[in-house]
């Protein structure tokens, strides 16, 4: 009777705890949002959250890190976007993990030893087939302390571990690819960059130009209005020039401010910083590439980080499969234990017995698969379906390199072409704005053929601008795609 008491009273002590934790869960969605239809509304622990992170400096906005009395040429912002820049941390902190993932991988070479604590007691309470006095139960209680070593060695399991290690080296060195494969993205993204914000400054001063030139035409109109050679309608039309310039000229310093917070952004530093950046009106044209398709293809191969990344990570994918095929095969292992006890048993109010020791012991053991429902089956064509993607994923990375290869040499050769072209056009648009410009002023030409001048100078200006960064741009797209952002280029390519 008793012994089902405690058994009813454990139950119910189990189902009500059961129903406790259940009551949590379900309290739990008070900190989700009420009702899909209304925005959520900040409770306490979130403005306990707000106040720590204010207090931590979490939400105030990194210190510039630049030297605001130097001129930053290209390669000083590589440089300080190298040293700056989240991503490139990013994935340094990635490629140590990979590699803290090999020395995890051979510590599984080693043994594994551990300390064990066992302590307790024991207490029961049988009833008695027949009453010794007043005793109807026999009452015992055990108490004691084991404390224990164990030491567990796979000690061979037919290159399983090995295949483990090698991929994760593998995958190491592939993380190591990538690390230099971000510092290359990098270093064209701040290129990019750079000659944006140049070709935005170019926007800007010729929008600057534009706007002085429709100043002077409309004080030839005025001059000429004076002496009664031209009418209110001219005047009016000058007046339009000129707001309309102006209206050029605000547009252009925005898209100016707007191309320098994307250099910073490319850097990676704060959007309050200020920098004096190099202007490139000193630099000459780059010239194009006279090295053969197929060089520059053997070339790539040769130095694009993300192709060797690709390679390693399908040797990872290889090793796989070596280690799905040793799961076919036993796993033999040494096991064993150093123990010491200390118990005390207690029997219905008899004197204490005390008894401690100590033992040790040391196996062999080997591990036979049998049958496992086909899981060792299924994970080996897991893995060599991994090896077939691998293999395919890097021959369309090496495809899409020679593809890319093609089209960067093509971009270059028109970028440089279309520079020439720009140059020329500059060049005749500037004889046909002053020619146009002294034939008003001599009283044989027409505002509306000066005002087409102008605006054909303009765009002759903004043409020329674009052309000569797009070349820079072009050049340093080549170089990535090569995979000799990083490097000198080969002999092959050195522009001659």
């Amino acid at each position: 009777m008793k012994g089902n008491l405690l058994s009813a009273f454990g139950c119910s002590l189990l189902m009500l705890t059961f129903a406790a934790l259940a009551g949590c869960v379900s309290d739990s969605l008070e900190l989700a949002p009420s009702s899909a239809d209304t925005p959520w509304q900040p409770g306490a622990s979130d403005s306990a959250m707000r106040a720590a992170a204010q207090a931590s400096g979490a939400l105030t906005l990194a210190d510039p890190v630049v030297d605001e009395s130097q001129v930053y040429s290209l390669p000083k912002l590589i440089d300080l976007a190298q040293r700056t820049n989240p991503d490139t941390r990013v994935a340094w902190e990635q490629a140590r993990q990979a590699a803290l993932a090999v020395g995890m991988a051979e510590a599984t070479y080693l043994p594994v030893i551990t300390a064990n604590v066992i302590g307790g007691s024991n207490s029961n309470s049988a009833a008695l087939p027949i009453p010794i006095g007043s005793n109807a139960y026999f009452n015992s209680n055990i108490e004691g302390v084991v404390p224990f070593m164990a030491l567990q060695w796979l000690a061979f399991d037919f290159g399983g571990r090995s295949a483990v290690v090698e991929g994760a080296k593998q995958l190491s060195l592939a993380s190591n690819y990538q690390f230099n494969a971000v510092h290359q993205k990098l270093i064209f993204e701040v290129t990019g960059a750079y000659h944006d914000y140049n070709a935005a400054r170019a926007h800007n001063r010729a929008a600057s130009q534009a706007l002085a030139n429709s100043r002077t035409v409309r004080q030839a109109i005025s001059a000429r209005r004076e002496r009664g050679l031209a009418t209110s309608v001219d005047v009016a039309q000058a007046e339009q020039i000129v707001a309309q310039s102006e209206l050029r000229a605000v547009q252009a310093r925005g898209a100016e401010q707007d191309a320098y917070q994307t250099l910073l952004g490319a850097v990676g530093i704060s959007p309050m910083s200020k920098l004096r950046i190099e202007d490139t009106n000193t630099r000459s044209i780059p010239s194009a590439s006279t090295a053969s398709i197929q060089t520059m293809i053997e070339i790539a191969l040769a130095n694009r980080p993300d192709i060797f990344a690709g390679y390693a990570a399908l040797e990872a994918s290889r090793q796989g499969v070596k280690k799905a095929k040793s799961d076919f095969m036993p796993k033999i292992g040494v096991f064993g234990t150093v123990s010491s006890y200390d118990l005390g048993v207690d029997a219905a109010g008899l004197p204490t017995v005390e008894n401690n020791g100590f033992n040790g012991n040391i196996m062999v053991g080997a591990t036979i698969p049998l049958y496992d429902a086909g899981m060792r089956e299924a994970n080996l064509k897991q893995a060599q379906s991994r090896v077939d993607a691998a293999e395919r994923s890097f021959n369309q990375l090496k495809d899409a390199a020679a593809r890319e290869i093609v089209m960067a040499s093509n971009a270059l050769t028109t970028a440089i072409q279309a520079n020439n072209s720009a140059v020329k056009l500059r060049q005749a648009a500037y004889k046909t704005y002053d020619s146009a410009l002294d034939s008003y002023k001599n009283g044989v030409g027409t505002v509306s053929a000066l005002a087409t001048a102008q605006n054909g100078l303009l765009d002759a200006q903004l043409a020329e601008g674009d052309a000569r960064e797009a070349a820079f741009t072009a050049a340093a797209n080549l170089a990535f795609v090569l995979g000799t952002s990083t490097k000198a280029l080969p002999a092959a390519l050195t522009p001659r």
